[in-house]
């Protein structure tokens, strides 16, 4: 469906145009955005800038998640020294939830108008400072508010991450980016505390300072060696369209203008911009061409008009799925650290810390299901008959139906097998279901908000990073209380029957998905006008 213009809806792509033997094996892929002819554009880079800046937005986004999932490891040393008892946990974790979602919305202005670099060097400064007062514990408060810290360093791989994958990769990458994204995350989440618990067997402190280490030597690495992604495509696209793009462009303004209108060339024949400096490439700040002054109003503005996102149906499904999945995780990381120490497992602090692996496995498994795997069958759904190469945001969303049966089936096998004494493999196998949905949940469901509203991917994840979080404060304040209430099975079951009833809304995206965007159409131009006009 075409909007007003004759042009098609966002998240509505000619992902194929036919060839001249009209064989769908002869269509080319439209590349989407369409690149410019700058050296300066990231899309130009070449494959080893590429893989290096994302490896190192990777690296952060697992290094993130690690800190913030340590803090368990440390629970027996500091309850042994400090007589902080295990309750406190919930509560530091709570504050580290509210900490990640919002300090993610309050950051939201700063890629825009200053760069990205300067979010990820801040971000590892609250790392740093955080990780440190983790090191130098001594009461309770210490405890609870220097997760406010370590959960502002997250922050950055909440929405900037994805923002700075999509800067680098064409759309019909995107599943396979924002599964790397998810790996990167699974990873963090799920080694993190099991790198924590063997460094606590001799002193849980360390646990602080290796993240201290860490984080201190990133800074160095990310300050010399992250380039600036951040460049305005819409800005200098009609001044310099390479190749295919400068056609599309081209007819499209013929188009507009009507048939005898006559449309310049000069622009498109203007020698490409000037390569930007090593210095420059680095620089803590890259202003954006419309700030004025120090961008102080600007910025307030911009964070006003990013709470838009939450009247976007795509923006709240996002982030029920994977808020549900960061809820589901306090629940099975909660019973492993307190029902696996007591009989008849009786297992030590490393025993614990490997019942991740199982949950990595899974997850890995689903960062393929949800990421590579699902750029293959939107190329595949564009290619069905009736189609012609058109692709739908909507597309991605079958692949999530696997989901909403493995990953409340995981959910329930675990927690019964824990509640009934199971030793190898139930609980296991439950954690291993688990991770699939972990793994492919967000990746699928984000993508499709990426996929939707596609010039709006940082405040669009700003708006799941905000659901996410305060999903999962809430449901880790209430997590204790339900085990205590219902017992392990009961309460497995009940958030099982929960999963399942969150991931099939999956349904209504899939069928009202399209009618949404078209609905969400104007307001969706609208907050792309104010967020980069000049007032």
């Amino acid at each position: 469906m075409a909007d007003e213009n004759g042009q098609l809806l966002p998240g509505t792509i000619q992902m194929f145009v036919q060839g001249d033997s009209g064989d769908l094996r002869d269509q080319e892929l439209t590349l989407t955005p369409p690149p410019t002819n700058s050296p300066n554009d990231p899309l130009n880079w070449s494959p080893w800038r590429k893989y290096w800046h994302a490896g190192l937005v990777l690296f952060i986004t697992a290094l993130t998640a690690a800190t913030s999932n340590d803090a368990g490891a440390a629970g027996d040393g500091m309850k042994d020294e400090l007589g902080i008892s295990y309750g406190v946990a919930n509560t530091a974790a709570g504050v580290l939830f509210l900490a990640i979602g919002y300090w993610t919305l309050l950051a939201s202005p700063m890629p825009w108008l200053y760069g990205r670099r300067i979010q990820y060097l801040i971000c590892i400064l609250w790392s740093i400072i955080g990780s440190i007062w983790f090191a130098r514990i001594q009461t309770v408060q210490d405890s609870i508010w220097n997760q406010m810290f370590v959960g502002a360093s997250e922050s950055c791989a909440e929405a900037l991450a994805q923002l700075s994958l999509s800067d680098l990769f064409f759309q019909h990458r995107r599943g396979l980016v924002l599964g790397l994204y998810i790996l990167a995350t699974s990873i963090g989440t799920f080694l993190g505390p099991l790198v924590a618990g063997y460094i606590a067997i001799d002193n849980w402190r360390w646990v602080g300072w290796t993240s201290v280490i860490i984080s201190g030597c990133t800074l160095v690495v990310f300050y010399f060696g992250l380039e600036e992604t951040s460049f305005h495509r819409e800005a200098i696209l009609g001044r310099h369209v390479g190749g295919r793009a400068s056609q599309v462009l081209d007819e499209e303004k013929k188009t507009e203008a009507g048939p005898d209108a006559r449309i310049s060339t000069e622009s498109l024949n203007q020698p490409p911009d000037r390569k930007k400096t090593y210095r420059e490439r680095i620089a803590l700040i890259t202003p954006a061409p419309n700030m004025y002054g120090w961008g102080i109003q600007q910025y307030f503005q911009r964070l006003y008009y990013t709470l838009r996102v939450f009247m976007f149906p795509a923006v709240l499904y996002s982030g029920l799925q994977w808020g549900a999945q960061d809820a589901w995780l306090t629940f099975y990381l909660t019973v492993e650290e307190d029902n696996y120490y007591d009989p008849p497992w009786n297992y030590s602090n490393q025993a614990v810390a490997i019942m991740n692996i199982p949950t990595l496995i899974g997850a890995v498994i689903g960062c393929i299901y949800g990421g590579w795997f699902s750029d293959v069958f939107v190329r595949w759904m564009a290619k069905r008959p009736g189609r012609n190469g058109i692709s739908e945001a909507e597309d991605r969303l079958w692949l999530l139906l696997a989901s909403a049966v493995i990953n409340p089936a995981g959910l329930m096998l675990f927690g019964i097998g824990s509640a009934k004494d199971w030793s190898w493999p139930g609980p296991y196998i439950g954690l291993a279901m688990t991770g699939f949905g972990f793994g492919c949940a967000g990746d699928l469901s984000m993508a499709y908000l990426m996929d939707a509203y596609p010039d709006m991917v940082l405040e669009g994840m700003v708006g799941v990073a905000v659901i996410n979080n305060s999903l999962a404060c809430i449901f880790t304040f209430t997590c204790s209380y339900w085990i205590d209430a219902s017992g392990l099975a009961g309460t497995f079951i009940g958030i099982g029957v929960l999963s399942f009833a969150f991931q099939m809304t999956t349904v209504p995206m899939m069928i009202w998905g399209k009618t949404f965007r078209r609905w969400t159409y104007q307001k969706y131009q609208r907050f792309l006008y104010l967020r980069d006009g000049e007032q």
